[in-house]
């Protein structure tokens, strides 16, 4: 079996995997990092989205091998201590959820989101998130977090 050596939320691994072990499960039931929830397991909802080098990915659709020597980031790893990341302050502010379960891939997705695009409009944040399922809400609250989220990320409070 492949030796891999991942770092997840700032912790090195070193972790022996069948070559097929997808890195949600690594994450999930080895790891013990169970705020990055299965929704699917084909890819289509999000619910799994992780940082892998700085972008987000689907780890349902990712085999631990690929993430060898690389750096994970799961919803778990974004607070500091007891301070939330801002984004996560925006999806409580904005009440962004109802069942909670897509709620970490999409804090994942809207990150990755806003570093590419800081100041994202209504259009950009619902064309940016559209790999990222919600059975709960209509989106607009969400819509709303990420974009409240941005503003916090770049320091604005317009």
């Amino acid at each position: 079996m492949p030796r891999i050596t991942v770092t997840v939320d700032e912790i090195t691994y070193e972790e022996e995997v069948e070559p097929r072990l997808l890195l949600v499960h690594l994450l999930r039931d080895r790891l013990g990092r169970t705020g990055t929830p299965i929704g699917c397991d084909t890819g289509n909802c999000g619910a799994c989205t992780v940082m892998l080098d700085g972008v987000s990915v689907k780890s349902c659709s990712v085999l631990a091998v690929q993430a060898d020597g690389g750096e994970v980031v799961t919803v778990e790893g974004l607070s500091s201590g007891q301070e939330w990341h801002p984004m996560q302050k925006a999806f409580h502010a904005e009440h962004a959820l109802q069942c909670g379960y897509c709620t970490p891939g999409m804090i994942m997705a809207a990150i990755d989101l806003v570093r590419n695009d800081p100041d994202p409009s209504e259009e950009a944040v619902r064309r940016g998130l559209e790999g990222n399922l919600c059975r709960c809400t209509g989106y607009t609250n969400i819509v709303r977090a990420v974009r409240r989220g941005a503003q916090e990320m770049a320091g604005r409070h317009d």
